[in-house]
């Protein structure tokens, strides 16, 4: 973790990797997350899925569904549903912007990372719109031809060459 993030208290619990392969990401939002106390001890122990999860607008406020929090082995007299809807809570105008994405069509909403932040639960959401197989070959290729580029710029600098 660079200094930068430590100085900010930001303790990353998960993070979603395939969301920028599957999806381009046009805008990112950072938002609190309600759980229940036994949710945060399997929050914090990093007990979290956020494969299969999604944002949804209800009624004025947005849910973030299929949010996957492992049951905590030492709350058994109130466990937590793993799969339940969680509630984000969001300032009006960004919850507003989302519902707008959504109702535009081709976008959705999804977490890209879980994280602490001053002692706080927060979830990064992302309006993102669905990549086709082609435009990920295209991403691939780039990211491809990158790398090459800089390991040839390397071996020149060391002379080495081929």
């Amino acid at each position: 973790m660079t200094e930068e993030k430590k100085s900010e208290g930001i303790k990353v619990v998960v993070t979603n990797r395939r969301a920028s392969f599957d999806y381009a990401i046009e805008e990112r939002f950072e938002g609190g997350l309600m759980l229940f106390g036994s949710e945060v001890k399997s929050f914090r122990a990093g007990q979290v899925d956020i494969s299969d999860s999604y944002a949804v607008e209800e009624r004025g406020e947005i849910w973030l569904k299929q949010l996957y929090v492992a049951p905590f082995e030492q709350a058994k007299a109130f466990p937590h549903e793993p799969r339940r809807a969680r509630k984000v809570l969001l300032h009006k105008r960004e919850i507003q912007e989302i519902k707008d994405a959504i109702q535009r069509g081709g976008f959705t909403v999804i977490p890209t990372r879980l994280y602490f932040k001053g002692g706080m639960a927060k979830v990064e959401l992302a309006i993102a719109k669905g990549k086709k197989k082609g435009d990920k070959r295209q991403d691939i290729a780039k990211k491809t031809a990158e790398r090459e580029a800089r390991d040839e710029i390397g071996r020149a600098r060391k002379g080495g060459g081929r």
